[in-house]
């Protein structure tokens, strides 16, 4: 795990530096996966329809429940690492 642990932190740290900015789909992806993996499974209320942004997270974050922690971290990794080529 602390290998993993620092992979992710690296890769967060490398999402800040993309030479491209990712489309907002793969910005969803990447927040969802960040957030299960540093929180786990969503908890909040989902947003009304008033606030568009924070419900599309939501929904991103939330199609995430149940996956492992660890699982969302190599996600992460992994999705970085291809905007990163």
């Amino acid at each position: 795990m602390p290998d993993l642990q620092a992979s992710f932190d690296q890769a967060f740290a490398n999402s800040k530096n993309l030479t491209e900015r990712p489309d907002n789909a793969t910005l969803l992806k990447l927040y969802a996966l960040y957030k299960q993996a540093t929180l786990g499974d969503v908890t909040t209320p989902k947003p009304g329809f008033g606030d568009m942004v924070a419900r599309a997270k939501w929904d991103a974050w939330n199609a995430l429940k149940g996956t492992a922690r660890e699982a969302a971290m190599q996600q992460y990794i992994d999705l970085i690492g291809s905007l990163d080529e």
